[in-house]
């Protein structure tokens, strides 16, 4: 079992920045999204001799994150599925006096492009882009057939102005 304990730990810090900013792009506030997270990966952990025998870790762990964060949207009063305005508390000084960095401005340009997306392209491309699924990993996360992933995936991809995005990669 010590074994196992220090495999999830290992799972666990290199996985929690990007679970964690998953689903802030999905919509939640960072504290949700971080209790969501420890929600999730509790349940991981809780069943790890058996996660980690799974084809695809990454796929079954982000699968279990989704579903919790379905789940919270469904059950809880929680915001709704957008990404939320910054606190002006949480705001670097050169942003909050009005000096945006090329950083700051592509992440928020970012998020607005995911505004626009339906829940399941937008499930997709944070799959894919933001934590770094491959397709197969994606399907697997959101358990769909492989084509209905890239469906979702091509689908976001017609939706969002990359190039505007591009525009502003610093």
């Amino acid at each position: 079992m010590a074994g196992d304990d220090a495999d999830f730990a290992a799972y666990l810090a290199a996985r929690w920045p990007s679970v964690v900013r998953t689903l802030i792009l999905l919509g939640g506030p960072p504290a949700q999204a971080e209790d969501v997270a420890r929600d999730a990966l509790a349940r991981c952990y809780g069943s790890w001799e058996h996660v980690r025998r799974e084809d695809d870790v990454d796929a079954y762990v982000y699968r279990t994150v989704l579903e919790r964060w379905r789940h919270g949207r469904r059950h809880r009063a929680l915001v709704p599925p957008t990404v939320p305005t910054t606190e002006a508390a949480t705001v670097p000084a050169t942003e909050a006096e009005g000096e945006e960095t090329g950083p700051v401005r592509l992440r928020r340009a970012l998020e607005a492009e995911l505004d626009r997306l339906a829940e399941e392209p937008r499930e997709a491309v944070v799959l894919r882009f933001v934590a770094g699924l491959d397709d197969v990993q994606v399907a697997g996360a959101l358990d769909v057939p492989l084509d209905a992933a890239r469906q979702r995936l091509t689908q976001a991809l017609a939706e969002v102005d990359l190039d505007a995005l591009r525009e502003l990669d610093p």
